[in-house]
């Protein structure tokens, strides 16, 4: 079960929690399982080196892992839903499968999509759609690419049934997709106690996180530990919303069950990459107002983190929390500009946020998409292209004197950004969808990947 470089480390642990957190379900018995998408890189770092038939026992009959969680667990939580309050949804259709730890001795999860339904499901058939499956293997892979803390898509099977939806052609193919993540606990966990009133499990889940998500260890000071968690939270959600920005990504569904608390993203659905630094760009359809623009990414974050206040407030004193949530925004502007300087490849001087500025200006002229702009400057070079004449590129240029990085990838050397625009991902779709042509799916992952490479090896010093 171990690879030969990192031992398999089982290690569950939620059910410290109690069964308060979460309910037993089952998985659904699926009639095919057929590997599309299975992540063996990331399983080498979490020791599990299967073969075939493993993969299919594990990842789409769901059979427990050696000496990990018996049971399948759908987690319950609320969440404020596009700012209206739901207490009605939790995990409709996936479940907790396992925890163990990396090679870098991290916690991490195995979690489900399209497992089958739960107490939650409400009246849906707890499936995924292979379409659906499929994006979010796209956006994962893109996004760790680009250096977002993302949830790793680990395994996608084609489940062979034939699902109903009123935003696809239907009938449409079904999947299932176990996703490797830091953790499940969503700010809608804290939100179902606190709509319960239930200080007790607020302060025990507060422990939790602190020791299991935070590697912390929790003191005795149940106050002292609520408000050690928020502003760490507060610091990771900052980065996460900055780093959404510096990818040019739209989650398009930032509700408040969406955010971990690890400040981890997760749980994709009409996600986009705009194509333009364009802050009214939405990703969902039915966005009608533009709540979820990729400008309002951060407020939408900074506003859920104010819903994970609300809760702690039951634990301990509000002053604390008030003054955590009033230094959020500085705290977003550093992760902004250090997020925008890790793209653009340059190290870290006097003048950061003056270069970030003159960034952002040169980005809003949308003389070019934002890949083609990070790309064309990547390491600080000017690229004299006519494209770049305009007063905010040359002010840009001259921020860049002194600043010049060399590349050393042939990433950099080749004729254009890898993208993952919505045109992109229809074309790979309509290959699946038409002919059962994997290979454009297959080549984008690699070409994301090689993308990731180069970002990594010429990554500028913190």
């Amino acid at each position: 079960m171990g690879s030969p470089t990192t031992p398999y480390l089982p290690d569950p642990r939620i059910h410290a929690l109690g069964d308060a957190f979460y309910d037993v379900v089952e998985a659904a018995d699926f009639p095919a399982c057929t590997a599309r998408f299975l992540n063996k890189r990331w399983a080498a770092r979490v020791g599990l080196e299967l073969d075939e038939g493993q993969w299919g026992a594990h990842f789409c009959r769901f059979e427990p892992l050696p000496d990990n969680l018996p049971d399948r667990l759908a987690l319950k939580y609320h969440g404020h839903q596009f700012r209206v309050y739901n207490p009605e949804i939790g995990d409709g259709r996936g479940f907790l499968h396992a925890q163990l730890r990396d090679d870098r001795g991290r916690l991490l999860e195995l979690g489900t999509k399209g497992s089958g339904q739960t107490p939650y499901s409400r009246h849906a058939d707890g499936r995924l759609t292979l379409k659906g499956g499929v994006r979010e293997v796209l956006a994962t892979e893109m996004l760790e690419a680009l250096g977002v803390n993302t949830s790793k898509s680990f395994a996608l099977f084609e489940t062979g049934e034939a699902l109903e939806r009123g935003d696809e052609p239907s009938p449409t193919r079904s999947a299932v997709l176990t996703r490797l993540s830091r953790g499940h606990i969503r700010i809608g966990t804290f939100q179902r106690l606190a709509f319960f009133e239930d200080a007790d499990n607020i302060r025990a889940l507060v422990r939790y996180c602190l020791e299991n998500l935070y590697s912390e260890s929790a003191g005795n000071d149940d106050s002292e530990n609520a408000l050690r968690l928020f502003d760490l939270v507060a610091e990771a959600t900052a980065k996460l919303a900055a780093s959404y920005l510096a990818a040019g990504f739209v989650h398009g569904v930032l509700n408040s069950d969406n955010i971990n608390v690890t400040g981890e993203s997760f749980d994709y659905g009409p996600w986009r990459f705009t194509p333009d630094w364009n802050p009214e760009f939405t990703a969902a359809y039915f966005d009608h107002y533009g709540l979820y623009a990729f400008g309002r990414q951060p407020e939408a974050i900074h506003w859920d983190l104010a819903q994970l206040a609300g809760c702690l407030a039951l634990v301990t004193e509000a002053p604390g929390l008030s003054d955590v949530l009033a230094g959020w925004s500085e705290r977003f502007e550093q992760s902004l500009v250090a997020a925008l300087l890790w793209r653009l490849g340059v190290d870290r001087g006097d003048g950061d946020r003056e270069l970030a500025g003159a960034l952002i200006r040169s980005l809003a002229t949308r003389d070019a998409t934002i890949d083609r702009i990070f790309f064309d400057w990547r390491g600080g070079r000017d690229p004299g292209s006519e494209t770049y004449g305009s007063e905010p590129f040359r002010a840009l240029a001259a921020k860049l004197q002194g600043r010049e990085r060399p590349q050393s990838h042939p990433y950099w050397s080749g004729s254009g950004p890898c993208s993952m625009h919505i045109d992109k991902v229809e074309a790979i779709w309509s290959a699946i969808a038409d002919r059962d042509d994997w290979q454009p799916f297959n080549d984008k992952v690699t070409a994301v990947r090689l993308m990731g490479e180069a970002m990594e090896q010429d990554a500028p010093t913190a």
